[in-house]
């Protein structure tokens, strides 16, 4: 697992695991990152913007899903 905003990665997923308590209480959350390891865990909503476009929306995406 790579490092996330300079974050060792037990707290990266803390927090992770805190924004997805929240997501659950109803509450929108956006969260951009690179992190491949995360994005395919969470199976969350991935949209995916190249050159201010939007490119792929998948409910329940990964990170390198098709488009």
């Amino acid at each position: 697992m790579s490092l996330h905003g300079n974050l060792d990665p037990d707290t990266a997923w803390e927090i992770m695991n805190l924004l997805n308590e929240i997501n659950m209480r109803g509450t929108t959350v956006i969260v951009a990152t690179h992190a491949k390891d995360m994005v395919d865990k969470m199976k969350k909503r991935v949209i995916q913007i190249e050159k201010g476009n939007i490119v792929r929306d998948d409910k329940k995406g990964g990170y390198n899903s098709e488009i």
